[in-house]
This record gives structure tokens, sequence and C-alpha cells, in this order.
């Protein structure tokens, strides 16, 4: 049901036929993000995707927004740290509409000194209520902290002062720079056609004149190659924090104090990301978990807290979150750190384990059960994996994780001395250093 094609220009085309439906969904993948831009450039992909929806030569802001709204259709568009995301949601019978549209945005936007401008005030009230918002803040905080002055430690919305600074032929070129046919992915999920979808697609970029024959091999995944100095900055940054344990604290005059307490964890690419996707949801990714159970359940300490676990292409990251009155955080930090050490010196119990699996299991099969979803999926195992894993592989590596291998990917991230980061009413960041030894 998937099949994909290149195109000479080294334009990737995937699709899935889901004939059970009557959607689809589209979405043009760029294979660049926030982690791309020097700190000249810092909010650069995050602004083009803003900036991509202004207006073509063919079609203006309110052409774009009409089009799908028309047929009642939906479109957005996000943007990461690695890859940023153009994608409609429409009836199976106006997908060549929804083609069109993005197509033409992706390949022809106009990027005028005019737009630049007016979407410039966007963008920074968009950083204010970021910035206003603690629970945001603290994790762009603790990424800082944990990867330094380093593209994956840099927001990815950029800061006041550098899109201030941005100019038209600064955007517009990186715009014609990254946004090439060889580092483009086209995905769709839905009740679909391989070869109309190719057909489509095929004419949007020949209207555009981005396909003009020459041979192009597809960009492949990033990783953590030394060749790409910005990719491996990252890694060494977070070398050199891990073990070493550091506070960031940003004072706030918040009703409620919020933490992000964390290490460096694992790349994309290592197998292991399954047993580490086990042993966080089994820490702390649902109301059955330890934290969960600990710091609300038991002592109604926090609101809302949890684990996660992100991976990027050369390095990732393992922490807990929490929210809880200032007069709390001490006690929060504690169990987060006695919880911590339990996971390392025993792991999780066979009860915990199979609670793990099964929730992994289950919110990645009822996660594909729509279009968006697939679409997503299929995206990215192009762009960022190498490789498209069936559900049915997924799931038989998720169910041969051991108690022993829990243990060891626990013992190897989380006995390293973390990095907090804590939004909140604190004049001292020296008060939190017990938390982090």
């Amino acid at each position: 049901m998937v099949r994909r094609t290149v195109l000479p220009g080294g334009l990737r085309i995937i699709t899935e036929a889901m004939p059970q439906v009557r959607s689809v969904s589209f979405g043009v993948w760029a294979s660049v993000g926030s982690r791309d831009e020097t700190p000249a450039l810092a909010g650069a992909s995050h602004y083009l995707e803003h900036l991509l929806f202004k207006g073509t030569r063919r079609r203006d802001a309110m052409e774009i927004s009409s089009a799908l709204d028309a047929v009642g259709g939906e479109m957005n568009a996000f943007t990461t740290k690695e890859y940023t995301c153009y994608y409609a949601r429409v009836l199976d019978a106006d997908l060549p509409l929804a083609v069109d549209v993005i197509c033409d945005m992706v390949t022809s936007s106009l990027v005028t000194a005019a737009d630049v401008d007016s979407e410039r005030g966007v963008i920074l009230e968009e950083i204010a209520m970021h910035d206003d918002d603690p629970s945001d803040a603290v994790h762009d905080l603790f990424a800082e902290e944990l990867w330094g002055d380093s593209p994956l430690g840099r927001p990815i919305l950029g800061t006041t002062e550098s899109i201030e600074a941005l100019t038209r032929r600064q955007v517009y070129g990186y715009y014609r720079r990254r946004y090439r046919p060889e580092s483009l992915v086209v995905a769709v999920a839905g009740n679909v056609e391989h070869r109309a979808v190719v057909r489509l697609v095929t004419q949007a970029f020949e209207q555009a004149g981005r396909l003009n024959g020459q041979v192009s091999d597809p960009t492949p995944p990033r990783s953590g190659n030394p060749s790409r100095a910005l990719a491996s900055a990252a890694s060494a940054a977070a070398a050199a924090t891990a073990g070493r344990g550091s506070v960031r604290l940003a004072h706030r005059p918040t009703e409620q104090a919020n933490l992000v307490l964390g290490v460096p964890g694992l790349p994309r690419s290592d197998d292991r990301r399954f047993v580490l996707g086990v042993l966080n949801a089994a820490f702390g990714g649902g109301m059955s978990s330890r934290l969960f159970q600990e710091v609300r359940e038991k002592r109604g300490l926090a609101y809302a807290v949890y684990s996660f676990a992100s991976h990027y292409a050369d390095s990732g990251m393992v922490g807990i979150y929490a929210g809880c009155l200032p007069s709390k955080i001490d006690e929060v930090l504690d169990i987060c750190r006695d919880e911590l050490e339990k996971v390392v010196s025993s792991g999780l119990t066979d009860e915990e384990l199979e609670r793990g699996k099964g929730q992994l299991r289950g919110s990645l099969v009822l996660g594909l059960e729509d279009t968006g979803s697939r679409m997503g999926r299929l995206a990215k195992a192009d762009l960022v994996y190498g490789e498209l894993l069936s559900v049915d592989e997924i799931l038989r590596r998720i169910d041969a994780v051991t108690l022993d291998d829990v243990r060891r990917i626990g013992k190897e991230l989380l006995e390293a001395a973390p990095t907090l980061a804590v939004v909140g009413p604190f004049e001292d960041a020296d008060r939190f250093a017990g938390a982090v030894r």
C-alpha cells in the first residue's frame, strides 16, 4: 500500500493508499529546521513558515487561505529543529486543489520586503506569547543549558534580536538555498492512487520551473557526520554537559514554578530508542506511571508532571517536567531525583515493563488511525530515518524489550548528573545546586 517515486530532480513522492477513507492528507516536507541556521539566521526557518502563506506569483494571501476553506479543507504548517512541513487535509476529490496550492506556496513564494516587515511583528508577538507561558519557556531554557550556544540549543522561533535583524535578502536567500527539490519530500496518505499523485505533483513543480530535468540525488537523512559542523556542535555541547550537572534559572513573578530536569539522551538512529520508549512510558508517560503516582496522586504536589524523550540526528534528551507551587519545588525535585535513582539501581518491575509496552503499543497503533498521522510517518521515514519500519516490526521491537535492557539504558543515561532549568519566583540559582549533584 506504500509506494515511492523519485523524480529526476531528486524530489521524493511517497503515498499510502487507504481506500477505506474519503479524505487525503497531503504534505510537503523540507529537510530544514532551526538547527540549520547560523546565529545570524536564527528563526529564519520559522519565519519562512509564515511567509510562504503570504503570496506567490499566482495567488495572494487571501486566495491561498480561501482556496481550501471553500472546500472545507484544512491547511497549516509547522517548524521543528530538523524539518518543516506544509500540509493540507481535504476530501479525496479535492486533492488536485491541495496539491496545486501547497506546491505553489513551497516553490513560488515571493517573500516580498513588505511581507517580511509585516510578518515580523506577528512573529515577535508569537515569541512574546511563548515567553509569557512558563511551561513553554522552561523547555527552551533547558535545551539552551543542555546544548549551549549550538543550533539545537537555540529556540525554534529565534529571539527578538535575531528576528528584528533579519532582512528580506537573508530570508529569501535561505528559502532559495534550502527549498530545493532534492531536499523535499511529498507525502500523501488517504484514498489516493500513486500514479495520479505523481502526475499532479510533477505538473505543479514543472509549472513553477523547479523540475528542469537535471538529475539530482535526494538529500540523505541528516546524521552526526563531523563534516556537518552545525550538526556535530550539539553533540559536543551535550557531551560537555553530561556528568557535571548545571542549573539555569529564569526569574519570573509567577504563581507556579516550572522545572525541567534531564540528561542527554539517544540519537534517532539508536535502536535502543525502543527500550527508552518503554522506560519513559512506565516512568512518566501516563496516570499509572511512577512520577504521576508519587508526585500527584500520593502527595498532591503538582497538577502536571511527566517524563519525555526526544531524539535528533546526533543527540537527544531525556527529562522530567513538573509545575508546582514555588513552596513545593524542593520536595518535587527530591522525589524526582529519588525516582531517577531507583530506576538506575533497580530498573522497572515486571508489571511496569508490561504496562510501558502496552502504552507504547497502543499509542502507536491508535496514532495511525487517521490520514494525517500516516502522512507524517511516511515523510519522516524518508526524510529523517532513512527507512520505513512496518507497524508489525515496530511492535516486535517493543515486545522484545526486557527488564535487563531497561536497567542498562537507565543506568547509562540517568546516572549522569542532570541539568535543571527552572522558571519561577526565585532569585538565586545556587539554591538548586543540590538537585544536580
